[in-house]
């Protein structure tokens, strides 16, 4: 039999498209090798595949399962932590440029624009050299509690990710999502101490869920919000489950939660309108979701972040923080930073 390496090497080779992932807390890592290199769309949502979806809903990418070879193997990857780039050097420029993007957010909100907004920036990083399987080994190995991939395909371009926020899943009418907002840098523990601004930036993205699913989850229960490790952060999360109802439909769900709160803001639409004329870059599929789609009758979908494209020579690494009427534009600009580390302690140099 054909090995991993050989497998996604061969594939990559051949320009054909191809999607490998391992999702959280599991053993195996799963790869759909699509059999020719053609573009498919996720129309209505009751396709099979692997669904890679861009920010603002334009590009519902599909590797299809009746198109695809899929195959199933062991994890042997040993971790090469000791080799990773894990240096940061502040660009001033870039720093100097998002704080000030994130100032004119913060004073949008005081204008009663909208409650809350995520806004982002890309840095964009030269390679000596870059290993497509060590790059993914490294990312299988370092964040156990997230679905790390890797996606490419021609038309599209080479990413890799490692998200610990699910969109949602569903399975035998049953549905799960989870609130994940709030960010602090993991030092040693999960049990730390969250500010208000981050207890109630948590508190809009599972108010903005409950509020929005009522007509199509009944008997909605919630946890409390609890501290979850990612990588080298600590986030706040609750998580949400419910029953489906007649009037439901995955299309009409992923609409109404896409994109959330944690990664866009609060009323959608204003703050994605902020976003789309004030960022001065193009997020494409960073915030955008991604995954199983109707495989085996179940969907199991993240939200694309702590992720980065591979053109040419250069890694472009997404980030983004949420801001509130209580955010700190320097401090913002750390937050995004530490974030940052999750795909360039992948880069071998």
């Amino acid at each position: 039999m054909i090995s991993f390496q050989e497998k996604v090497q061969n594939q990559f080779d051949q320009k054909l498209p191809f999607v490998i992932y391992r999702k959280p807390n599991e053993k195996d890592i799963i790869g759909i090798f699509q059999l020719n290199n053609d573009l498919y769309f996720a129309n209505d949502f009751k396709e099979k595949g692997f669904i890679f979806c861009s920010f603002d809903g334009n590009h519902n990418i599909l590797i299809p399962e009746s198109q695809s070879e899929k195959l199933v193997f062991e994890n042997d990857f040993v971790d090469s932590i000791s080799t990773l780039n894990k240096e940061f050097q502040t660009n001033e420029k870039s720093k100097t440029d998002f704080e000030n993007l994130v100032s004119n957010g913060i004073l949008a909100i005081k204008n009663g624009d909208f409650k809350k907004v995520v806004l982002s920036r890309k840095e964009v990083i030269a390679l000596k050299k870059f290993d497509l399987i060590t790059a993914f080994s490294n990312l299988v190995c370092q964040y156990q509690s997230a679905l790390r991939y890797c996606f490419y395909h021609p038309k599209i371009g080479l990413w890799f990710g490692a998200t610990p926020e699910q969109l949602l899943q569903v399975e035998n009418e049953i549905f799960k999502t989870v609130a994940l907002a709030g960010t602090q840098k993991f030092n040693g523990s999960v049990k730390v101490e969250w500010k208000d601004k981050e207890i109630q930036e948590q508190k809009y993205v599972t108010d903005f869920i409950i509020n929005s699913l009522k007509n199509s989850i009944s008997n909605i229960k919630v946890t409390s919000p609890f501290s979850v490790r990612a990588g080298n952060l600590i986030h706040l999360k609750s998580e949400v489950s419910g029953s489906l109802t007649e009037a439901f439909s995955l299309k009409k769900i992923i609409e109404i939660l896409h994109p959330t709160p944690a990664v866009c803001g609060l009323p959608k639409l204003n703050s994605k309108k902020f976003i789309l004329e004030n960022e001065n870059y193009k997020r494409s599929f960073y915030t955008g979701f991604l995954g199983e789609l109707n495989i085996n009758n179940k969907s199991d979908l993240f939200v694309n972040l702590r992720c980065m494209q591979i053109v040419n020579n250069f890694a472009h690494i997404y980030i983004g923080c949420g801001i509130t009427k209580d955010s700190i534009p320097e401090k913002e600009f750390i937050e995004t930073a530490n974030k940052s580390m999750t795909m360039r302690a992948v880069l071998v140099f």
